[in-house]
């Protein structure tokens, strides 16, 4: 084993010592992702996707290049390490890869706006003692029926410590609920 010092940057994702704790971000790959779908210097979105967002598959509209959806997708993905708060939209374009259309395009676009709008945003993990009393919290909620191909439910969750992230998923239920007690209980 060796010593490298403080930690500062590990598998695409960079690390900051602040006053009261560590960073956790990845701007750096964030920044050669915009350059790489040439959206670097896009209008920047205060969400990543619109209120209320359904998408389906609509065998009417215009199909879109695949391959480079699955590559921004994937891009996507390993950006869910830091960013929390896209997993839903990204979980949500991941449903499209085998045949996209327009509109999965123009909900992947919004989600590279937001990004390009929050650099430097990622998850903080306090040191601080008055701050961390080693408290647990746990936050899940589940929409029913909001996929509209299978009428399953999504469900997501957050768990925190000492308030800083430390867990989180956003994922299709296997079942179908019949009632919104059902999707929340699953």
């Amino acid at each position: 084993m060796s010593n490298l010092r403080r930690l500062s940057y590990f598998l695409g994702i960079e690390f900051k010592q602040v006053d009261g704790g560590m960073f956790m971000h990845q701007k750096k790959y964030t920044q050669h992702m915009l350059k790489k779908f040439n959206t670097v210097n896009c209008n920047s979105v205060e969400t990543p996707s619109e209120p209320n967002l359904r998408l389906d598959k609509d065998d009417h509209e215009l199909v879109v290049d695949d391959t480079l959806f699955r590559q921004v997708v994937g891009c996507l993905r390993f950006i869910c390490h830091t960013r929390l708060e896209i997993s839903f939209n990204v979980g949500l374009m991941s449903r499209f890869m085998s045949s996209p259309k327009k509109t999965h395009l123009v909900a992947k676009k919004r989600i590279l706006r937001y990004l390009s709008g929050t650099l430097y945003f990622g998850v903080l993990f306090s040191t601080r003692p008055e701050k961390c009393r080693l408290q647990l919290n746990a936050y899940f909620d589940s929409d029913w029926g909001g996929d509209l191909i299978e009428r399953k439910s999504t469900m997501g969750y957050v768990f925190l410590l000492c308030g800083s992230p430390i867990s989180w998923c956003s994922k299709k239920q296997e079942i179908v609920a019949l009632s919104t007690c059902a999707a929340e209980y699953v």
